[in-house]
């Protein structure tokens, strides 16, 4: 699929990515996350069914796979 970014001749293409959501005043990661990537500017899609997994697993509230430094660049 072509970009949808004007001006951007690139292709989405799927790779798997870290995403970060920021939900009330946390910040989670997510590592593996399937995502359609423009091969050229960078642009990046998610799936609704993607973004739904999200949030089913934040409202689980799991224990998290790993605990990382969190630096605030001020």
């Amino acid at each position: 699929m072509k970009c949808s970014i004007k001006g951007c001749h690139g292709e989405y293409e799927v790779q798997m990515i870290v995403h970060t959501v920021h939900h009330g005043e946390d910040v989670f990661v997510f590592e593996h996350v399937p995502a359609d990537v423009c091969s050229v500017c960078g642009d990046t899609l998610l799936t609704p069914d993607t973004v739904k997994h999200f949030e089913s697993l934040l409202k689980q509230k799991k224990q998290p796979e790993k605990m990382i430094p969190l630096y605030e660049y001020a």
